[in-house]
């Protein structure tokens, strides 16, 4: 099975990686500042901005 590519408040972060707030419906429009954090594989995500909202990882340049 593959990595999940969102993940919920409380879940565990499955590597170590930057990561930033996402809307669940807002695929079209993006959300106006989103909060981003660094995180250690195992490590719990924080609260998100709004219930809406979910984490995502960002890509590595």
């Amino acid at each position: 099975m593959g990595e999940w590519t969102l993940f919920s408040p409380g879940d565990k972060a499955p590597n170590d990686g930057t990561y930033i707030e996402d809307g669940v419906n807002s695929f079209h429009m993006g959300i106006n500042n989103p909060q981003m954090i660094k995180l250690h594989k195992g490590q719990r995500f924080p609260e998100t901005s709004n219930h809406e909202r979910k984490w995502k990882r960002m890509p590595k340049h």
